[in-house]
């Protein structure tokens, strides 16, 4: 086979393989539930049951995939989920008269996050690693501060976020179909898209090329933590009031950026998308449901996980190995 022959099968099996992982766990999943002969879980509800589930993901991972695909990463999504959930339910305080201005806040606040991070990985150099992790640090210093545990409430009004319904469909599934179209939007159709990929692709080029990397990278950090303050107002409208542990809790730096990087987004950047990401989650989901069928422990789950993430990453950097060959 030629080198040209070599790529375009390694290019193709790139493109598809989220897609393909995809298929096998849902194949893994038809033939447990219908092997324990548990068919309500292939209706449709239980379908929508399965996305619903992954919404703050959801949320939290759309915005992940830009910071990876300027090869950067964010580290402080977690803890600033936590933060916009406390605020937003701290100014509400049950008042349906606050929810707009505690909407803004908590944007606000992804927004200062979002951009005080990317000053500090262009500005100041310092590795995307190190500066959200030590973002994430503050974050939880001022929560642990200032916010000890359950603080404010949300009113009934705001709860229609996370738990309403329209045509059928939860009202939060809804949403994050429409910010999952918007961010696919941006990349694809804009010269602002175009642009985070050749910065995430090879910086030097882009800048030489007269992209504005530093304004680029900042922006992607922006659109991180503002999708990441959309997912803490979902579960404070979820959970009724605002919790500082619950981003931590479920983990979503560490789980975005395992379904972003499933999904085929490479970790140096330049190469990936919204629908990898997308599949990404739903595999995710998947798993958790297709342990959930076989009664596996949480704590086994959390192992079994970790192997099926470290197989992933694996399998794609020993593609990208191929592809370089």
């Amino acid at each position: 086979m030629s080198s040209f022959a070599r790529y375009r099968a390694a290019w193709r099996l790139e493109r598809y393989a989220p897609a393909l992982l995809l298929g096998i766990a849902l194949l893994i999943y038809i033939a447990m539930a219908l092997g324990l002969g548990q068919t309500r879980f292939l209706t449709p509800e239980a379908a929508v049951s399965i996305l619903n589930r992954s919404i703050a993901l959801g949320m939290t991972a759309v915005g992940q995939t830009f910071a990876i695909l300027v090869g950067s990463i964010d580290l402080s999504v977690a803890h600033l989920i936590s933060a916009s959930a406390v605020v937003s339910s701290a100014i509400m305080d049950g008042n349906p008269a606050m929810m707009l201005p505690a909407a803004f806040a908590a944007l606000a606040l992804g927004a200062v996050v979002g951009t005080l991070n990317g000053l500090l990985i262009t500005k100041l150099e310092v590795n995307p690693l190190i500066a959200t992790l030590g973002m994430s640090l503050v974050i939880q210093g001022c929560l642990a501060s200032f916010y000890g545990s359950f603080k404010g409430s949300v009113p009934d009004e705001f709860q229609i976020f996370a738990y309403g319904n329209l045509l059928g469909l939860p009202i939060s599934l809804l949403v994050l179909v429409m910010l999952t179209l918007l961010a696919w939007l941006v990349l694809r159709f804009t010269r602002f898209g175009s642009n985070v990929y050749s910065v995430g692709g090879n910086r030097d080029t882009a800048r030489a090329a007269g992209i504005k990397t530093a304004r680029i990278v900042i922006a992607s950090h922006v659109i991180c933590s503002l999708y990441a303050a959309l997912a803490g107002l979902y579960l404070a409208s979820r959970l009724k009031s605002g919790s500082p542990w619950i981003g931590a809790e479920g983990a979503y730096d560490l789980e975005s950026i395992a379904v972003v990087v499933i999904g085929g987004t490479i970790l140096s950047g330049g190469k990936g998308g919204i629908w990898g990401t997308v599949a990404g989650v739903i595999i995710f989901s998947l798993i958790d449901s297709i342990f959930n069928l076989a009664g596996v422990d949480a704590f086994a789950k959390q192992v079994m996980r970790g192997i099926i993430i470290v197989a992933a990453v694996a399998f794609y950097a020993v593609r990208s190995k191929r592809m370089a060959a």
